[in-house]
């Protein structure tokens, strides 16, 4: 079972504010611990939402809206993932309880969501309509 660990962003990560050096250690060892676990897939940081570009899909069937961050209220973005590979949710929340604040300043903040597996067919509107 494939579960993301979403890492919120804050005030901080959006400033671009690295976390401390004892911060950064603590993460390597817990990436160190999925990888011999075997369980990482992958883990990426983000960039600040200053360097980022949004597309809103405003109406159907024309070309979006482009807006280049920053984005306002990082509460509401991303500043890394981590992908895990799991026999389980509960073994997936074990693995989240054990993330260090992934921000420290105290703004830390972990989303876990499962991912579908296998190619998902998106169901036409006609399909969804009948």
């Amino acid at each position: 079972m494939l579960f993301m660990l979403i890492v919120k962003a804050s005030p901080s990560s959006e400033a671009g504010k690295r976390p401390s050096t004892e911060l950064i250690e603590a993460m390597s060892r817990y990436n160190e611990e999925l990888k011999e676990a075997g369980v990482r897939v992958m883990a990426e940081g983000l960039h600040p939402s200053s360097n980022g570009i949004r597309l809103s899909y405003v109406k159907p069937g024309e070309k979006p809206v482009v807006t280049e961050g920053p984005f306002a209220n990082p509460k509401e973005l991303i500043s890394g993932f981590i992908l895990i590979d799991v026999k389980s949710r509960e073994e997936a929340i074990e693995w989240a309880m054990r993330m260090p604040d992934p921000i420290g300043y105290g703004e830390g903040e972990i989303e876990l969501r499962q991912l579908h597996e296998g190619p998902m067919e998106m169901e036409s509107s006609e399909t969804q309509s009948e």
